[in-house]
């Protein structure tokens, strides 16, 4: 019982996966906070920049790009077209829906970009330039890592 106690311990004391979701729901409640004025959340905010940059967006793409699951994608992506900020665009294959920004979706975007600066100093006062240094050699490690991973998929 005590080596399991221990452990739990440790867990309480070391967990990576627990520091990492604190922070990363305290930086979100920052971006949602900024963006609510404008009825938008930080994840649609990256729905639509991911979909502004691809010009024409497949769902599978914006899955790989923001490491979103299909069904959270979807789920988005269905409120974000109920509201007219995406739409579905031609495509060869009715089964793809690839999406890009209506003109209200690039106008939302546009008036985001003010809250999310402000947003964005709020947490990188919070993590600090050591932090935020140490954040880009962890993300461009992790995208090395999984880049070298799908070359070796069968």
């Amino acid at each position: 019982m005590a080596s399991e106690r221990a452990s739990i311990e440790r867990i309480a004391r070391e967990c990576v996966g627990l520091r990492i979701r604190r922070l990363n729901r305290v930086v979100t409640r920052m971006y949602d906070d900024a963006l609510r004025p404008l009825a938008l959340k930080a994840s649609q905010m990256n729905i639509l920049v991911a979909t502004w940059k691809l010009g024409v967006a497949s769902p599978k793409q914006l899955c790989r790009i923001l490491e979103l699951d299909p069904s959270t994608l979807s789920r988005n992506v269905d409120r974000m077209r109920a509201k007219g900020w995406l739409e579905v665009a031609a495509s060869d294959d009715a089964r793809e829906q690839p999406l890009r920004l209506t003109a209200s979706g690039s106008r939302l975007l546009l008036m985001g970009v003010p809250r999310w600066r402000e947003a964005q100093e709020q947490a990188m006062r919070l993590i600090g330039a050591d932090g935020i240094a140490l954040l880009r050699r962890m993300t461009g490690r992790m995208e090395q890592n999984m880049a070298a991973r799908k070359e070796h998929l069968p």
